[in-house]
């Protein structure tokens, strides 16, 4: 069984950083990608940042390039989406997720494991 916890949003003025975490469970050799994707009102659910379990190895949309940085804690088996300089149009649900992932690291499609998302609101 997988199962993700996501924590770590909340309100913040444009500019502004948050740190998302991620509590991961499950066995761990069911999944070799984790990613953070995001899903605002009324627009579908985009991928963001993920990263190859076995080497550390990020991948990043061209929306968080730049501005977003991903990262995990193994020992603590934890996922972080480090979150700078906020704009507006950074407002949305934040999930993360996992799966047995393929050459298409960004697709939402490859992903199993979704957790239930913290809410991100930046203010202008």
């Amino acid at each position: 069984v997988q199962a993700q916890v996501e924590s770590g949003g909340g309100s913040v003025q444009a500019g502004g950083s948050l740190k998302l975490s991620c509590v991961l469970s499950g066995s761990t050799y069911m999944r070799n990608v984790m990613g953070w994707f995001r899903q605002a009102p009324g627009k579908a659910r985009e991928p963001l940042a993920a990263m190859r379990i076995i080497d550390d190895s990020p991948f990043y949309a061209s929306s968080a390039q730049g501005r977003f940085t991903i990262s995990q804690d193994r020992a603590r088996n934890m996922l972080y989406l480090q979150m700078n300089r906020l704009k507006p149009e950074d407002t949305a649900m934040y999930y993360c997720a996992t799966g047995m992932v393929g050459d298409r690291i960004l697709e939402i499609s490859e992903y199993t494991y979704w957790g239930q998302g913290t809410q991100v609101t930046v203010s202008s």
